[in-house]
């Protein structure tokens, strides 16, 4: 085979091979957050810590670590519990002192704390 024809052969072995894949799903995995759930988050961080073109690289940023520590499924289910603690009386306890409960939340804390450090 000519040197030629070898470079576009090595590239479509290259696309074709399990390693490619695996990258897209990495990088699927990473970014499986909803542009309107990263824009939901963006805009509370901001309502808490100001409307300055800094916090909103700020606020980017700690979205942006949070979905590459805590899977998008997992975010959901702690945001749903964050919501519905607020839930008055038996049906909002079952929230607050459920102890799997805890740890989805405890997770999502924890992934916050840490873009915090990094980002703000």
């Amino acid at each position: 085979m000519s040197k030629n024809l070898m470079i576009p052969a090595l590239s479509v072995l290259l696309l074709l091979s399990p390693v490619s894949g695996q990258m897209a799903r990495a990088h699927d995995v990473t970014n499986d957050y909803s542009t309107a759930t990263r824009a939901d988050y963006v805009f509370a961080c901001m309502s808490s810590n100001g409307q300055t073109r800094q916090v909103l690289e700020r606020c980017s940023c700690s979205i942006d670590i949070i979905a590459s520590i805590l899977p998008y499924d997992r975010y959901v289910e702690a945001e749903t519990v964050l919501q519905m603690r607020h839930l008055g009386g038996e049906k909002g306890s079952v929230f607050r002192v459920g102890s799997s409960f805890k740890n989805v939340v405890a997770d999502l804390k924890r992934a916050q704390a840490e873009a915090e450090i990094r980002c703000f």
